[in-house]
């Protein structure tokens, strides 16, 4: 239990003050300018933990290995049920909850990222003499409704031609894919309506009523100039393109537990390593309980301990409180956002959670709210080779732990979203975030 308290969220309100972990008689305590201040509790709470013992005997009958199975469970600083709970395992896409901490920390809720719009020749009768250069900076959210918006925005500025090729350059990702030259042809597609895949088609009509189908027809060929290696002295910039906010980004990202945008942020971050480093140091656990060899957790080799994923969730909370925005702008709420990985998920309603999923793992994190409890935190990580029924077993898992502690009357404000639940899809398209630079 000292070992919650010497990292994470407690850490960090309990250092400003000048509190400090001690012992009495070997027994973990808080320590004031010298003074103890009170023993903390060294055992999990026994109610919980035997729920969770049954819990764990009803997997070994099913011939799961119990210490491949990992629980963490805390209300505020007390530590409620804890099995494996400082161990690292296969996390699966709980990993993207490293990821979302180490994108906040170090662009903030409210980042947009850019991508430039230039032109290499002047612009006559309608025509783009010359080459349309993209240079991409690491957007993970650039789809088919971000190309339209894009296309009718250089419409409005006259030009409705490119006589050269549409030029790519630096991180350009266009409907999550990582190849710069499939995703400037499908850009080409995008901002030219008369080449419209069904896709395309699909997404405009998604669009806000009378929306305009843009007319850029790109003569040339897409090329891929490598990042950062193209200079034309005739290039001018036309547009400079915002990305949804950070939170949106985010939101979308979990909801979907969409990995190409998880591996996006990661490498623009400087890699899973530096994720890992970012996530360890702001949340305060030890490094050692956080192994990452890619932002999304595909692969079992990413493995993060129980215990410091709910120190992740809970200093997210933290960072996010004072920027009037609360962890259900970030992560899927259970009876409330009704798409992506909760759809067949029976999680208590107004839990904020995030999935993860593996072909021998399943993981299920997040924060609860509850009468008798307040916030209870959890983390569990499963490995068995039938992925459906424990994540049934998870879900019956908090249901019996909520009919303990009671549903909560009223929605803390702490876990109340501060956004729409489909505000992303109302974003997207938006032609205010072009800016026109010409």
């Amino acid at each position: 239990m000292l070992q919650l308290f010497s990292s994470g969220l407690m850490a960090l309100w309990l250092e400003m003050a000048g509190v400090k972990p001690g012992s009495v008689n070997d027994s973990p305590l808080l320590v004031w300018q010298g003074i103890p201040l009170f023993v903390l509790p060294t055992e999990p709470n026994p109610a919980v933990k035997s729920t969770v013992q049954q819990y764990l005997q009803g997997l070994s009958a099913k011939k799961m290995v119990v210490a491949s199975q990992g629980v963490w469970m805390q209300s505020g600083p007390s530590l409620l049920t804890d099995h494996q709970g400082t161990v690292p395992l296969p996390a699966a896409s709980l990993t993207k909850i490293a990821t979302t901490l180490a994108a906040l920390e170090t662009w903030g809720p409210s980042h947009q990222f850019e991508t430039l719009i230039s032109g290499t020749g002047p612009i006559s009768n309608g025509v783009l003499q010359g080459d349309l250069v993209i240079t991409g900076k690491g957007d993970p959210f650039f789809v088919w409704e971000e190309a339209i918006a894009l296309g009718n925005t250089l419409n409005q500025m006259g030009i409705r031609r490119v006589a050269g090729n549409l030029v790519i350059n630096g991180d350009f990702y266009m409907n999550y894919q990582f190849n710069p030259t499939l995703a400037g042809q499908m850009l080409k597609q995008g901002l030219n309506s008369s080449t419209w895949n069904k896709d395309a088609q699909i997404q405009y009509f998604l669009m806000p009523k009378g929306t305009v189908k843009p007319q850029v027809a790109i003569a040339g060929n897409v090329k891929f100039v490598g990042a950062g290696s193209y200079l034309n002295p005739k290039q001018i910039l036309l547009v400079r393109h915002h990305s949804m906010t950070l939170t949106q980004i985010l939101k979308e990202m979990n909801i979907y537990s969409n990995n190409d945008m998880a591996e996006m942020l990661a490498k623009s971050l400087g890699g899973a390593a530096v994720v890992s480093q970012i996530a360890a140091k702001s949340a305060g656990f030890p490094p050692e309980e956080i192994q990452m060899v890619n932002g999304s957790g595909l692969g079992v080799q990413n493995q993060i301990s129980p215990r410091a994923i709910c120190t992740m969730l809970m200093t997210i909370e933290r960072y996010l409180q004072p920027r009037n925005l609360t962890i259900a702008d970030i992560f899927p709420v259970a009876g409330r956002d009704r798409r992506g990985t909760l759809q067949a998920r029976h999680v208590p309603t107004a839990a904020v959670v995030k999935t993860g999923t593996l072909n021998d793992v399943s993981a299920l994190a997040g924060v609860m709210p509850t009468r008798d409890r307040g916030l209870v935190w959890f983390a569990i990580i499963n490995r068995g080779n039938d992925v459906e029924d424990l994540r049934v077993k998870q879900d019956l898992l908090l249901q019996s732990l909520l009919q303990q502690w009671g549903v909560a009357p009223v929605l803390p404000a702490a876990i109340t979203p501060a956004t729409d639940a489909m505000d992303a899809f109302r974003h997207l398209g938006d032609r205010s975030r072009n800016e026109i630079m010409l």
